[in-house]
């Protein structure tokens, strides 16, 4: 039999822990060493970047943590394989030959480029989503590191599981495994206990990071190194699993997976098995990121501390609008939010103390900055009691807008240069699907006799986890046992969580069943406006929107509370 891949993660983001690289590869066997490193945001930071250095647009951190990861790959015999490449992968890729040479290192260097395209007016960059069988042509030519651009994440998987497997654009459900198994570790720590509702109780002080054994059908078992910190269990799995997800079809370039079908079981400690995953052909079309700076914002936190918080509010709000109103410069958008983080009685003056946001926005520097910030500065001495602010305002900065289209595959190349310099022009898949929602599910029967209710927090009975995509935010809710998945999915409708979630009222709300993973996920249209580079909102990733939905009480069956297989929460 074909041995498993051992495939391993070592980024979830630019940014991310720095000595990951070293950690996985000194750590335990593995064949290949992926790494994350863009996003929306990240896009728009090479951007501006690359205005400013034509010759930059990739990830920097990545070189410095080759430094001393390409001699312990070489060693060891594991290929990288990351999207560090970012708006340069070509740049990257001799940038990682001359730090080879550098180092005494002989190592072959891959890229995959095509993914940058031409973009619209007013736009900063447009780069399309690629698959994995670019990687998969350099890997099968030899390559011992391959830097791409845009691919999604999960093309780091599939495309070394391709090229270790010979699996062609055919092999479906393969293909679909790998993109599971892909989407599992591209962020990191979230497989491994971070950002994890039922963190309680688990050694989480320095996570490992994940690693996939993937299987010549596609099938794969989750895991860590051992001795490393953190947990794989079932609940960290399905949390990664519904991160950033939605319905029952989840497309790609490569295939589109049915999350419908996805088996999880638990094989030992710190082991999660992925079986049973299903694979449809993949869309005609390919996404593409389009990202363009907006306009101008400006923020101001006022810090209200003791009595009269409301008032003091009040207050200021009206002192802010007739000094803008006087000096002619009245912004485009002007967004107040009080937050209520003060406690009555309070022993600290921070307890005692609630934060008022301002955020203004406008397509002129001036009317956000000087305007607002000698607005705000300027009732220093004639406000409320006690007025003092966060930290003193700046000039305002311009903040980046998402978009997302999609084009026919075929008007995109996908290119593998190759560690010889030939240039291999990759097809997209003969055989496509237009995509279109799964039919969705029964319902499972209901609990036959739920008996009292009292309120208590959702998440006493079930996990979440949340995330954004452009401007719309995701939210899965997971079950913690069949009993509390047949009352959760009945229970939590979307008129429920209109009801939980004010915030989200008046917004298109779509929920999806999953019942394999006793989950819900749900999709709420708009409620992150123009995408996390714009900042509209307190929480602009919707990282925490899971955790908020948890805390909001609602009559839950006492017997759910006594049985549910779940740490307690508190307040």
């Amino acid at each position: 039999m074909t041995a498993p891949l051992r495939i391993g993660n070592a980024s979830g983001f630019y940014g991310d822990r720095f000595d990951a690289m070293r950690e996985m590869l000194t750590g335990g066997p593995l064949d290949v060493l992926t790494g994350d490193y863009l996003a929306e945001l990240t896009m728009l930071i090479l951007g501006r970047s690359r205005l400013k250095d034509p010759t930059r647009g990739y990830a920097t951190t990545f070189l410095r943590q080759l430094e001393e990861g390409l001699g312990l790959a070489h060693e060891r015999g594991v290929k990288i394989v990351a999207n560090a490449g970012g708006l340069n992968p070509a740049g990257l890729a001799d940038a990682v030959r001359e730090l080879a040479r550098k180092v005494g290192v002989p190592v072959r260097v891959a890229h995959v480029e095509g993914d940058s395209l031409t973009a619209p007016e007013g736009f900063l960059t447009a780069n399309a989503y690629l698959g994995g069988a670019g990687i998969a042509a350099c890997l099968a030519a030899g390559a011992d590191i391959v830097v791409t651009g845009r691919v999604t994440d999960a093309a780091l998987v599939t495309g070394p599981a391709a090229a270790r497997f010979g699996w062609g654009p055919g092999d479906l459900d393969a293909l679909a495994g790998a993109v599971v198994a892909g989407h599992v570790l591209e962020c990191g720590t979230q497989a491994t206990g971070g950002n994890y509702s039922f963190f309680r109780g688990h050694d989480l002080r320095r996570p490992g990071f994940p690693v996939a054994e993937i299987h010549a059908d596609g099938s794969a078992v989750i895991t860590k190194h051992d001795g490393t910190g953190g947990v794989v269990d079932l609940g960290t799995v399905t949390a990664q699993l519904l991160y950033e997800t939605g319905g029952a079809r989840y497309a790609g370039p490569d295939v589109t997976a049915r999350l419908d079908t996805v088996r999880l079981t638990q094989d030992g400690p710190d082991r999660v098995r992925i079986s049973g995953v299903r694979g449809e052909a993949p869309p005609p079309t390919l996404k593409v990121g389009l990202n363009r700076l907006g306009s101008w914002r400006n923020e101001v936190v006022f810090v209200l501390t003791g009595l009269d918080i409301e008032a003091k509010a009040q207050l200021v709000r009206e002192q802010f609008a007739d000094a803008l109103a006087r000096s002619g410069a009245e912004p485009d958008e002007v967004r107040w939010e009080l937050s209520r983080t003060d406690r009555a009685d309070a022993a600290t003056e921070e307890t005692a103390s609630a934060l008022l946001r301002l955020v203004v926005r406008d397509q002129d520097q001036e009317t956000v900055g000087r305007a607002v910030s000698g607005a705000a500065i300027e009732l220093a001495l004639g406000s409320y009691p006690g007025f003092h602010v966060t930290a003193p305002p700046g000039k305002g900065a311009p903040y980046g807008v998402f978009e997302a289209r999609y084009v026919p595959a075929g008007e995109v190349p996908h290119i593998a240069v190759l560690p010889d310099g030939r240039r291999e022009s990759l097809a997209p898949p003969a055989t496509t699907q237009p995509l279109r929602d799964a039919e969705e599910p029964p319902l499972p029967p209901p609990l036959p006799d739920p008996g009292p209710t009292r309120p208590a927090p959702l998440g006493r009975i079930a996990g979440a986890r949340s995330g954004d995509k452009g401007g719309d935010a995701n939210v899965g809710v997971w079950a913690v046992d069949d009993d509390a998945w047949r009352w959760l999915a009945h229970e939590l409708t979307v008129e429920r969580f209109w009801e939980l979630l004010p915030e989200t009222a008046g917004l298109t709300v779509v929920r999806h069943l999953l019942p394999n993973l006793r989950a819900l996920n749900f999709t709420v249209h708009g409620l992150l406006g123009e995408g996390v580079a714009a900042q509209r909102r307190f929480d602009p990733q919707a990282k925490a929107v899971g955790e908020w939905l948890r805390s909001r009480h609602l009559p839950i069956p006492v017997s759910l509370l006594e049985t549910a297989h779940a740490p307690e929460a508190h307040a």
